[in-house]
C-alpha cells in the first residue's frame, strides 16, 4: 500500500490517508495523468447550462404577449413558478440517479425531456397547458443543472476546477443579461412561441456532442453507490468520513454486475414533500393568505409527506436522500451557507429591479444593466478563488467573501434618495466580486471531499438548498416590503402594486410619485438589511459549524473508484 498526506500551502486543504487501490481487470490512471476533456465536452456542457439558465429569464419579457394570446393572466405567475419549483425538487432525485446509474444517461433524459417540453410550450393552446408544459421542462432542467455540475467536477481535477466552473458561472451571467432582450425581441419582431423553439437546434445540437464525446465508464459491481471490489477508506484523522469502511468484493477476483437499486418510493415523497411546502412557500402570501385553506392544505400534506420521506428513507437499503449528507460537517455547513446565499440573492435578483425602475426612474433594460453588474464581476473572482483557496482553504476563503459580502449589502440602505444609477451599479459589481469567493471555493471544496459514487448526490444537495433559500427568501422579503409599504402609506399595498401605479405616474400628483417612491425605497432598504443578516448568517455557519480543513480524498485512489469501463 502507498499512503500519501498531502496539505496545500497554508494548510488549505488536507488528502487524508488513502491506500492505491485498484479495480480488478481495469489499470489505475492517477489523476496528475487524467487527459483534459476536449472542446466538445466542455461546449456540451455550457450549451447544457445554457440551456437551463436562459430559460428562468427568457420568458419574463414576452409574458405581455403571451397573456395577450393565451390569456390567464391571474395564473401567468406559474410560468416561473412552475418550471422553478419543479426544478427544485428534482435536484436531489436526480443526483442520486447520477450516482447509481451514471451521469451521461441521466443528462441524457435531461436534455430529452426539455426538448419535449420546449416544444409542447411552443404548440400550447391556452395558459393551462403552458405552465404544465413548463412543468414539463423543469423535469428536465433539475437534470441540466446538478449534472453538469458534477460531470465538470468529474472530468478536471481539483486545481483546475475553478476554471470550469468560471466558464459555468459566465454562462449564467450571459444569460441574465441576454435572456430578457432575445426574449423581447422575439416576443416583438418574431412570435413568443419562438422563445421556446430556439432551444431545439441548440439543444440537439448539445445532445449529439454529448453522445458522441462524452465518455463515460460503464458502471459494475452493486449499484448502490459503490462499486463492488472497490476498497474505500477514510479520509484522515478528525475526517468526518473517518468511519467509512472497505469493502470487498465477491470474492471471484472480478466484480459481479448488478441491478442498480433506485429508491422509487423514496423519490416520489422526495418530490411530493418538496411540491407541497414550496408551493405553500410561493403562493402564500401572493396567491392566496398564509391562513387561508390552500396554505394550510399545502402545509399540511408537505409535513405530512416530509415525515413519510423519513420513514421510507431510513429502511431503503440505498435511499435516495442518504443520512450522510447531514453527518458529515463540510456538506452539512455547506448546505446551510448556501441556502443563506440563496436567501440574501432574492434581494438583488428581484427587488433591485423594482428599485431602479420605480424608484430611479429607469427602463426595463437600463434596470437589466444595473443588475448585471454583479454577472460580469462574479466570474472573475470565481476563477481567480482557487489562488486564494490553495492558500488559505476553502471555508477561510468562502469567509471571506461573505464578509464583503455583508459589508456591501449593508451599504445599500445609506444610499442617498435619490441615488444615481451608478451607485447602486457599484454595489452589485463589488456583491457580486465578493461572492464568487464565497460560492465557488464551496462547491468545489464539497466535490473534493466526496468520491466519484457519492460526487453528483453532494452536489445536487448544495445546489438544492439553494434554491430552497430562494424560495424562502422570497416568501420572507415579500412579507417584509410589504409590511414596509403598508406602514409608510397607512393602508393595504404590496410592491407590485405599487411599482405598476408608478409605472403610470402622469395620473399622479408630483406629491403622490415622491411619496410612493419613497416608500418603495424604504421597501427595499429594509429587505437589503434583511439580505445583509443572511450573509452573517451564513458567515456564523462557516465560522462554527464547517471544519477547518476540507477532508479532500487522494485524487489518486478516487480515481480507482470509478467505474471499470
Amino acid at each position: 500500500m502507498v499512503c500519501r498526506r498531502v496539505r496545500c500551502k497554508g494548510k488549505g486543504f488536507r488528502v487524508g490517508k488513502s491506500p492505491r487501490l485498484s479495480v480488478p481487470g481495469s489499470p489505475v490512471t492517477p489523476a496528475a495523468d487524467r487527459s483534459r476533456p476536449g472542446g466538445a465536452v466542455v461546449a456540451a456542457l455550457m450549451m447544457c447550462m445554457g440551456l437551463a439558465a436562459i430559460d428562468g429569464t427568457i420568458v419574463s419579457t414576452a409574458v405581455p404577449q403571451i397573456v395577450g394570446d393565451l390569456g390567464g393572466f391571474s395564473v401567468f405567475s406559474w410560468l416561473f413558478s412552475g418550471y422553478l419549483l419543479t426544478v427544485t425538487v428534482t435536484l436531489p432525485v436526480y443526483g442520486k440517479l447520477s450516482d447509481t446509474l451514471g451521469r451521461k444517461p441521466v443528462l441524457i433524459v435531461g436534455i430529452v425531456l426539455f426538448l419535449i417540453g420546449s416544444l409542447l410550450c411552443a404548440l400550447a393552446w391556452n395558459m393551462a397547458s403552458l405552465i404544465a408544459f413548463r412543468i414539463v421542462q423543469g423535469l428536465g432542467g433539475g437534470a441540466l443543472q446538478g449534472t453538469v455540475q458534477t460531470i465538470a467536477a468529474d472530468l478536471y481535477p481539483l486545481k483546475e476546477r475553478p476554471r470550469i466552473q468560471a466558464r459555468l458561472s459566465t454562462v449564467w451571467a450571459v444569460s441574465a443579461v441576454a435572456g430578457p432582450a432575445v426574449g423581447g425581441l422575439l416576443a416583438a419582431y418574431a412570435d413568443w412561441r419562438w422563445i421556446f423553439l430556439i432551444n431545439l437546434p441548440l439543444g440537439a445540437v448539445t445532445l449529439w456532442l454529448i453522445i458522441r464525446y462524452l465518455h463515460e465508464p460503464g458502471r459494475t459491481g452493486t449499484g448502490a453507490g459503490s462499486p463492488k471490489g472497490v476498497g474505500r477508506t477514510g479520509t484522515g484523522a478528525g475526517s468526518p468520513d473517518r468511519s467509512r469502511r472497505t469493502r470487498t468484493g465477491t470474492g471471484t477476483g472480478t466484480p459481479a454486475a448488478a441491478r442498480p437499486r433506485i429508491d422509487w418510493p423514496g423519490a416520489l415523497t422526495v418530490f411530493g414533500a418538496g411540491a407541497a411546502l414550496l408551493t405553500a412557500l410561493v403562493q402564500g402570501g401572493v396567491g392566496w393568505p398564509w391562513l387561508s385553506a390552500p396554505s394550510l392544505t399545502l402545509l399540511a400534506a408537505g409535513a405530512v409527506l416530509l415525515a413519510l420521506t423519513v420513514v421510507i428513507e431510513r429502511r431503503a437499503a440505498d435511499p435516495m436522500l442518504p443520512g450522510w449528507v447531514w453527518r458529515r460537517r463540510p456538506i452539512a455547513a455547506v448546505n446551510l451557507a448556501l441556502g443563506a446565499l440563496g436567501l440574501l440573492m432574492i434581494a438583488p435578483t428581484v427587488f433591485l429591479p423594482t428599485y431602479a425602475q420605480s424608484v430611479l426612474g429607469l427602463d426595463p433594460i437600463s434596470a437589466g444593466f444595473v443588475l448585471s453588474a454583479m454577472t460580469l464581476s462574479w466570474p472573475i473572482t470565481a476563477a481567480l478563488s482557487s489562488r486564494l483557496y490553495t492558500r488559505i482553504g476553502f471555508r477561510q476563503t468562502a469567509i471571506i467573501g461573505i464578509a464583503l459580502a455583508a459589508l456591501i449589502l449593508a451599504v445599500f440602505p445609506l444610499l442617498p434618495y435619490p441615488a444615481e444609477p451608478w451607485q447602486p451599479a457599484l454595489i452589485m459589481l463589488l456583491l457580486g466580486g465578493a461572492l464568487g469567493l464565497f460560492q465557488l471555493p464551496l462547491i468545489v471544496g464539497v466535490q473534493a471531499t466526496v468520491g466519484w459514487s457519492e460526487r453528483g448526490t453532494a452536489t445536487a444537495s448544495i445546489l438544492f438548498y439553494r434554491q430552497i433559500g430562494q424560495s424562502l427568501g422570497a416568501a420572507l422579503f415579500g412579507a417584509v416590503a410589504n409590511a414596509v409599504l403598508t406602514a409608510r402609506l397607512g393602508g393595504a399595498g404590496d410592491l407590485d402594486s405599487v411599482s405598476h401605479t408608478l409605472e403610470d405616474s402622469a395620473s399622479l400628483t408630483a406629491e403622490a410619485a415622491d411619496r410612493l417612491r419613497r416608500a418603495v425605497d424604504a421597501a427595499v432598504d429594509h429587505v437589503y438589511v434583511g439580505a445583509a443578516g443572511a450573509a452573517v448568517l451564513a458567515l456564523l455557519v462557516l465560522v462554527f459549524l464547517a471544519p477547518r480543513h476540507f477532508p479532500v480524498i487522494d485524487e489518486e485512489a478516487e480515481e480507482a473508484e470509478r467505474p471499470a469501463g
